[in-house]
């Protein structure tokens, strides 16, 4: 059986690992003004922090067409393969729906509702690779046992600030200020598909990455050991040391990746935001 597991952009994993697990990614798109570009292509996190700071507007981000989608599935199907597709979540983008109107016309193409973003998608994205590599699995096993994985996944971040979400119309002004004034950094979670604010940590931003990411393990707390993502927009040494030392005291999971968010998260996020992420349904 020939299987392709194909993805787009938001997935937010490293050229590396789209290597090692024999991903192809079609890049979403960044409109800069009157530029457009693509994610993961030709526009990095740096870019879209110096247009907002220029502009004081967001970028915009956006899906590609059913016809792009269309366009680059045949090109796997035409090779005699069967796709598998994993993507950002229904409820988050307009790319999901894109996918399945691009996939009725060509039996061989089946996608999955990851009901996440970034690399919580990118982790169900590899462990659908594995599946793929043992040759075991016909395409349509695979969707239904990434699909049945999907309840399970543990996506979340921390926000140093809700500028970002504020100029994207996801907090309001009370909240901003709020934030701002106490210090507040916010836990967005994903639950049933959609971003809930779950926590707010209070502090310096490594002290409340301690603190999220011990609250995360401690509550969802049966983790697939095999892999674990610490996902960020950008992050300061402290941050990133202060995370790998609570995995490390944590010393359970047997690989952890650290992976930047790439500009189609970040545009949504801004800066200092950091997540840790993976499958919370026990070791397979």
């Amino acid at each position: 059986m020939k299987i392709q597991i194909t993805a787009d952009s938001t997935i937010d994993l490293t050229p590396e690992l789209y290597e090692r697990f024999n991903i192809k990614v079609i890049p979403f798109v960044v409109t800069l003004g009157d530029e457009t570009y693509y994610d993961g292509v030709d526009i990095k996190p740096g870019d879209i922090f110096d247009y907002v700071q220029k502009t004081k507007e967001l970028p915009k981000t956006g899906a590609r067409s059913i016809d792009d989608m269309k366009d680059f599935f045949q090109k796997f199907t035409d090779d005699g393969y069967d796709v598998v597709h994993i993507g950002i979540g229904s409820k988050l983008s307009g790319g999901y729906g894109y996918a399945v109107s691009a996939s009725k016309e060509n039996p061989r193409v089946h996608i999955v509702d990851t009901e996440t973003l970034s690399s919580g998608s990118g982790l169900l994205a590899m462990y659908a690779s594995e599946l793929a590599k043992t040759g075991k699995y016909t395409a349509e096993q695979i969707v239904g046992k990434v699909s049945a994985r999907v309840p399970y996944n543990q996506s979340s971040f921390i926000v140093e600030k809700l500028n970002f979400l504020y100029k994207g119309g996801r907090c309001s002004m009370l909240s901003l200020l709020g934030a701002n004034l106490l210090r507040l950094k916010p836990c967005l979670q994903l639950v049933n598909g959609e971003i809930k604010v779950t926590k707010k940590y209070m502090g310096n931003m490594p002290s409340c990455v301690k603190k999220y990411m011990e609250d995360e393990l401690a509550t969802f707390n049966n983790p697939d050991h095999t892999r674990c993502m610490v996902t960020y927009s950008s992050a300061t040494k402290e941050m990133l040391d202060t995370a790998r030392e609570v995995l490390e005291k944590y010393g359970k999971f047997k690989e952890v990746l650290f992976t930047n968010a790439g500009s189609v998260i970040t545009s949504h996020c801004g800066e200092n935001t950091l997540g840790i992420l993976y499958l919370n349904d026990g070791d397979h």
